[in-house]
């Protein structure tokens, strides 16, 4: 089963889209160090993580940055004005603990404010806030108080949020997304024994505000073919008609055969499929018109590169209730180890 210790660092470490230097990116180099040939680092901050092969190039990417918050304003009398870095729903800030980041590894505490329902207008009550009307409480009783504190404008901010277990199978958390597919690349590294693939495990920046990590990396590396390793939605809830529920919890991992950045190589798709139906992986699809993933930059870098997905289902993606279940993380695992140890032969 999962590796809780590392997954709970990996998942922990702050590192909102284009601060990843923040934390989680020192947590992912010491991950990876055990298990491949060479790291870099870019100039945008991408980890490349390589193990070094004469077969074809192929580069896997998990995005390390999450969703977030950046100050914008900070009032006369201390609050904290911000703005989404990613696809922030305001509805997901009101009473809940935030990490306002000073520095690397260094924050404050803030929780997110409104408005008290009891003094609210009636029309209000029964309206989503908007950006305008939610703000974040640091205790700071003047603007003066909050910069002594370290707060600047374009600080970022994240949940509050910890990796936790939820029942016998699943795992709830901040930043699932993607931080379980960055633990996963870790994990196929360590398990991959034999393989003529030349591998780049790429924890990308940036995916977060338009796969910028994912477009620079496959330009620099310019792999024969492409994975991205994302969450997709698990919409096995109450009140969702089983059509559109996307994937379900504990039902394997999801091969993609299209989201809203790319349509999957067809082959790759079927070669995925005859993987896991051989090495008995439960598999599930992935068609998410809603979303996208580094896919999309990877399979359009310079004349093209065959690319597929490798999907992991998960609830109330871009909150920090994010959930999961171990059993579809470890056929994740499998599926990745199984694709790298036979793409050599694949044909298209």
């Amino acid at each position: 089963m999962v590796d809780y210790e590392l997954l709970k660092r990996i998942i922990e470490a702050p590192g909102v889209s284009g601060y990843e230097f923040l934390g989680v990116r020192d947590v992912v180099i010491e991950a990876f160090k055990p298990y491949v040939d060479e790291i870099t680092v870019d100039k945008l901050g991408n980890v490349i993580a390589h193990k070094k092969g004469k077969g074809p190039k192929v580069m896997l990417a998990g995005h390390m940055d999450q969703i977030g918050l950046m100050v914008t304003h900070i009032e006369k009398n201390g609050f904290l004005r911000v703005a989404p870095v990613g696809g922030v729903d305001p509805r997901t800030l009101i009473a809940q603990r935030f990490k306002v980041w000073i520095g690397p590894n260094e924050f404050v505490y803030g929780v997110g404010g409104s408005v008290p329902p009891h003094i609210q207008k009636p029309e209000q009550r029964n309206k989503a806030p908007t950006w305008d009307q939610v703000f974040i409480d640091i205790g700071a009783e003047s603007k003066e108080e909050a910069e002594e504190m370290g707060v600047r404008i374009g600080t970022v901010i994240t949940w509050d949020g910890r990796l936790e277990r939820l029942g016998k199978h699943r795992l709830v958390s901040i930043a699932h997304d993607d931080r379980i597919a960055v633990y996963i690349l870790v994990e196929a590294a360590r398990q991959l024994a034999e393989t003529d693939a030349d591998v780049y495990f790429v924890a990308t920046v940036q995916e977060e505000v338009g796969l910028r990590g994912a477009k620079v990396s496959s330009f620099g590396i310019d792999p024969d073919y492409g994975f991205a390793l994302d969450v997709t939605i698990a919409a096995d809830v109450p009140g969702t008609p089983e059509h559109k529920q996307i994937s379900q919890l504990g039902k394997g991992v999801a091969i993609k055969i299209m989201d809203r950045s790319v349509i999957c190589h067809p082959t790759i798709v079927r070669w995925m499929e005859e993987i896991a139906k051989k090495h008995e992986i439960p598999y599930q699809w992935d068609i998410l018109t809603g979303g996208g993933t580094d896919a999309g930059a990877i399979h359009l870098n310079k004349a093209g590169v065959p690319s597929g997905g490798i999907s992991i289902p998960a609830r109330y993606i871009h909150s920090n209730t994010e959930v999961v279940d171990e059993r579809d993380v470890d056929a994740a695992v499998k599926l990745t180890v199984k694709v790298l140890e036979e793409i050599p032969e694949l044909k298209l």
